[in-house]
């Protein structure tokens, strides 16, 4: 049996104003209205993006396969709705930059038509393997924020040997209130998802029930924090008559739904620096994740729609709705009654590791977990003060750095540095920023200093092709001239013998 280590010291975090209140105590949004246009990126998930096999024109179904996963990293797209292709092209991406990324640009037609589904009756008859391919031909990947394909998880939890699969029901950032609602209106069905996630991580060739001898993840740990008292009585309940699935509660601390954090107060297990949870036994998916593959397994349906919180101190009615996956930010808005004059931000995901996005005419995808339309007042001051080396940030990081001297570092350009007391350990949680009584912008020195160690890694890693590359055409031209001297030599040669036969014959006569 799974032991818990719940008496864990809690390492940094910070306890931030919550403000999800008035969108998790009103159910879940169904009715949006279907958009006249969505767009839909190729690129919604970590690794490759997937490419288009539609051409402008097609009439597809809503679930229809419309992009195709390239590699293993990567994962599929499907039409959120019925309609006419109208463009595959370059659109502004849902990222701070907005630059330009590979679109599919769908016209509804509002008959919203499913496509024709496959239901399973009994999916734990199916084999892991098939589980896993059935996942990932929905296009699900994790809803918390990482969009890493979870087929590929299910695939790592056969070959590492998983014994432990924690469900993520953290969401400690604020505002954000969505897989709040879910795990109290959708518990059943969560619960039916992580059973078939135990599942398609199960290296029986039998294909057992979830739990069953021959498999070798045998057990599930939903982590709830305890200011979700309604999702935690809600998936207790949905859970009761499922042994190797325990629903637990954790403290509400942010950032505690950070995998290595969970982990660790969950089983008392470290994962050491460098590695993936996998290495210790250990996977982690989102409890929305878990939903949309019940989904997928049971019913056939692709990923198509999530729920989303949109919420801040401009919007008039903040909610949490479901909306088909490529619906424009401002029609959100305009749903929710965001007052844009008193818009002063707009953030994607939670006000601590979201991105701040430069307009709302930008879509939703599968990563999108929230929508926040802030007020100036709901802004933390931006006047920045000296530091006054109070080592608050060193008291509240969760990865046990020291953001002060990284930041110092990276102020006289020192990155190697940085990089050496570690700055590729920091997971831009933003509790330093949040804490520093001066002001001081920490956690965007370290954003700053982990794109331009990337570049410069780029940089030299392009130095270094380049150079293999010149020195493989300078090798290849010259063996070609060694070739060439070669035959030349062998002519002569052959031109002399001709000769010396000749005279030699010349001679005889």
């Amino acid at each position: 049996m799974l032991s818990f280590f719940t008496r864990q010291r809690i390492r940094g975090g910070v306890h931030a104003e919550e403000r999800k209140a008035e969108t998790a105590s009103q159910p879940i949004v169904n009715n949006f209205p279907l958009p006249k246009k969505l767009y839909i990126p190729l690129q919604q998930h970590v690794g490759k993006p997937a490419e288009p096999l539609i051409r402008v024109g097609d009439r597809v179904l809503k679930g229809q396969l419309l992009a195709y996963s390239q590699g293993l990293i990567s994962a599929p797209v499907h039409a959120p709705s019925s309609g006419i292709i109208l463009d595959v092209n370059d659109y502004p991406a849902p990222h701070p930059s907005a630059l330009p990324i590979r679109m599919i640009v769908l016209e509804t037609d509002g008959k919203d038509e499913w496509i024709e589904t496959c239901p399973v009756a009994d999916p734990f008859l199916l084999t892991p393997e098939d589980i896993s391919l059935r996942v990932g031909a929905a296009g699900i990947v994790g809803l918390g924020g990482a969009a890493f394909p979870t087929a590929v998880k299910l695939n790592m939890g056969r070959e590492n040997h998983i014994d432990t699969l924690i469900i993520n029901g953290a969401e400690c950032e604020p505002y954000l209130s969505c897989d709040d609602r879910q795990m109290q209106e959708r518990a059943e069905q969560i619960i039916d998802g992580v059973r078939l996630m135990l599942h398609g991580m199960t290296n029986s060739p039998e294909g057992g029930l979830a739990g069953q001898p021959g498999m070798n993840t045998c057990n599930a740990v939903v982590a709830i924090e305890d200011n979700k008292q309604q999702a935690y009585f809600a998936m207790r309940a949905a859970a009761e008559l499922f042994p190797q699935i325990k629903v637990i509660q954790i403290p509400t601390r942010y950032p505690m739904g950070w995998d290595r954090q969970l982990i660790r107060y969950v089983t008392g297990k470290e994962v050491p620096v460098g590695c993936r949870s996998s290495e210790i036994g250990v996977t982690i998916h989102n409890v929305g994740t878990a939903y949309a593959t019940h989904k997928a397994i049971r019913y056939g349906q692709p990923l198509v729609s999530r729920v989303i919180t949109v919420s801040g101190g401009a919007v008039g009615r903040p909610m949490n709705v479901e909306v088909p996956l490529g619906t424009l930010i401002s029609e959100l808005f305009n749903f929710c009654e965001v007052n844009s004059e008193d818009t002063a931000r707009i953030i994607m995901g939670g006000p601590m590791m979201g991105d701040s996005l430069p307009h709302s005419g930008l879509p939703t995808v599968k990563a999108t977990s929230g929508i926040l339309a802030l007020t100036q007042s709901e802004l933390k001051d931006t006047d920045e003060k000296p530091c006054i080396r109070c080592a608050s940030c060193v008291t509240v990081c969760p990865a046990g750095l020291r953001p002060l001297d990284m930041a110092n570092n990276i102020r006289v350009n020192q990155l190697d540095a940085a990089v050496d007391i570690g700055l590729k350990d920091c997971i831009s949680c933003g509790c330093c920023s949040y804490i520093c009584p001066s002001n001081i912008p920490l956690v965007q020195y370290f954003k700053y200093a982990s794109g331009e160690v990337m570049a410069r890694q780029q940089a030299a890693h392009k130095s270094e092709q380049t150079k293999r590359l010149i020195d493989d055409r300078n090798a290849r031209l010259e063996r070609i001239a060694q070739q060439q001297r070669e035959e030349e030599l062998a002519r002569l040669a052959a031109k002399a013998e001709r000769e010396r036969l000749k005279a030699e014959q010349e001679a005889a006569v």
